[in-house]
């Protein structure tokens, strides 16, 4: 969605680069504060029943497109873990780490690939969204089950999580698509003035 916008104004490639980064940055900063947010007003648990940190990187696949929503996906548990360590309390854990950034790879990824889809229409965030979550919740215990020898985790462990997380994902489902919407809807008008002005 971003590219369609920087593409139609012109913008050089570095340009492209450098808006696209300070994006990126904004949307791995936001997936590092909202979960504490969260954390302060439900605890510990608010985390596994709400997923705040799926929330800023769903957005950042749909508006970024798949490439920059992986990179999105990597650093935001990456990040959230090495800023949370230093305060004495990392978040994620570190065992749960590598699957989290697998995970959310795949959500902002799978949700990405269909950024140019939702600039057309604004209504294929829903798919999008939906499926994305599919995929990434899939991934998450698809790997449990391969490396659950070798981690502190169960499939039944993992399975109970998700099932604890399924209103949150289902809430994201739904203002996920919706706030998308809202940033196609300030584009497209943005553009028109901009059309509009030139002439």
């Amino acid at each position: 969605m971003i590219e369609s916008v920087l593409t139609q104004k012109g913008f050089a490639l570095k340009h492209k680069i450098a808006i696209k980064s300070v994006i990126s940055f904004g949307i791995v900063t936001l997936a590092v504060l909202l979960p504490q947010f969260v954390h302060l007003i439900a605890g510990a648990q608010g985390g596994v029943t709400w997923l705040p940190m799926y929330l800023p990187v769903l957005i950042g696949g749909c508006i970024l497109g798949w490439k920059w929503g992986l990179a999105i996906g990597v650093l935001s548990p990456l990040a959230s873990f090495l800023v949370t360590l230093a305060a004495g309390n990392p978040m994620p854990a570190a065992a749960r780490l590598p699957f989290m950034m697998v995970e959310l790879a795949v959500f902002a990824a799978v949700s990405g690939i269909f950024s140019k889809k939702i600039v057309e229409n604004g209504w294929m965030a829903f798919p999008a969204v939906i499926l994305a979550a599919v995929c990434g919740r899939a991934t998450f215990i698809a790997l449990v089950a391969i490396f659950q020898s070798a981690t502190p985790f169960s499939v039944a462990l993992i399975w109970g999580q998700i099932q604890t997380g399924f209103i949150g994902l289902i809430a994201q489902c739904v203002l996920v698509p919706f706030i998308v919407m809202a940033l196609r809807a300030l584009i497209i008008k943005d553009n028109k003035e901009s059309a509009e002005e030139k002439q």
